[in-house]
């Protein structure tokens, strides 16, 4: 697994495992339009020098490089994540790269993975390109509340919740603003962070309501605490698949508010209340009017719905079969070449 040193450990543990992963860590250039691209660029160098069975990429905006393994006989798996050129944080030329980057990935990599079924519908409609369909997992069962709900200042039940990273297309702001006309005594605790937002990040924090909580990004058990003992999980999420945070949110049984677009709706199905912006209010009003049955039963349904379509399970047999088979065909092939 190939690592940006700037996330991780420094380049000294470049040989270091984590539960049987080689974790590779590679420079990247620290900038927003290039940060990704220019990582995945020395990560395939790197890759085609010590030749593996199997790539799997992620992000379509890599699409280019996935054809260099293939080159070297390395079959490529690309999953191209939601239609990233619809992000409001890219300038045109960004746009115009991941709009290209679409149409590469219809032949570049060996397959193409979806995490939403409306994205591979997307796919197939316009560039009538078969994908793999397989979305992200999550696990189910709620974690109870130790330390970092009363580090933060929050009561169990008596916050909304709200995960992304902090860019405009995932609407933060509109979230705080939404919130901060709901007379109650709840709190609206807003996690997550992101490079090359500050100035949207600024907005957000632009407060005066003592009520909103904005600690950052928070990882591993103090997450999943958040999401197991929230009022609701607020997803305003435009642009994208399959949302991990959606999904998590729903497996620890969180009564989920989520912006009404295809993809999320795909996830949420009945499990949880959709919105627009428009009226988000109205709908935080309505969680509030609320018993704590009739939220215990939304989340019952959020839970139930995730270990029936999302289980962990699932997921990794789906990717086992596909790279297995890849590696199976690539083989084949290399064979009949041999024969003739």
């Amino acid at each position: 697994m190939y690592c940006r040193e700037r996330y991780s450990e420094p380049a000294s543990h470049s040989g270091s495992i984590y539960r049987g992963v080689f974790l590779v860590y590679l420079p990247t250039w620290r900038h927003k339009y290039f940060d990704t691209i220019v990582h995945t660029f020395f990560s395939t160098l790197h890759l085609i020098t010590h030749r593996t069975d199997i790539a799997l990429y992620c992000n379509g905006a890599n699409a280019i490089f996935t054809v260099l393994p293939r080159l070297a006989g390395v079959p490529t798996a690309l999953n191209v994540d939601g239609l990233e050129r619809k992000r409001k944080k890219w300038n045109r030329v960004a746009k115009a790269w991941y709009a290209i980057s679409e149409w590469l990935a219809t032949f570049c990599a060996s397959v193409v993975v979806t995490d939403a079924r409306s994205i591979a519908r997307y796919y197939l409609e316009r560039y009538g390109k078969h994908t793999e369909f397989i979305p992200y997992g999550a696990e189910t069962g709620k974690v109870p509340a130790d330390g970092v709900l009363s580090k933060l200042g929050l009561e169990a039940s008596r916050y909304f919740l709200y995960v992304s990273r902090l860019e405009p297309e995932n609407n933060a702001l509109a979230v705080r603003e939404a919130f901060e006309q709901v007379v109650a005594p709840v709190k609206l605790a807003l996690i997550g962070d992101a490079p090359y937002a500050e100035e949207y990040i600024q907005k957000i924090r632009a407060t005066q309501d003592p009520r909103v909580v904005m600690p950052g990004a928070i990882y591993g058990a103090g997450y999943h605490e958040l999401l197991s003992n929230c009022l609701a999980y607020i997803h305003a999420t435009e642009v994208g698949g399959t949302h991990p945070a959606l999904i998590e949110a729903m497996g620890r049984g969180a009564l989920v508010l989520y912006l009404n677009t295809p993809e999320n709706t795909e996830v949420a199905g009945g499990a949880g209340m959709a919105f627009e912006l428009a009226n988000l209010e109205e709908k935080l009003g309505e969680v509030l009017r609320m018993s704590s049955e009739e939220r215990s039963e939304w989340g019952r349904r959020a839970a139930e719905r995730v270990a029936e379509r999302y289980g962990w399970e699932a997921v990794t047999h789906q990717y086992e079969t596909l790279l297995t088979g890849l590696v199976r065909n690539s083989r084949k092939t290399d064979s009949r070449r041999r024969v003739k």
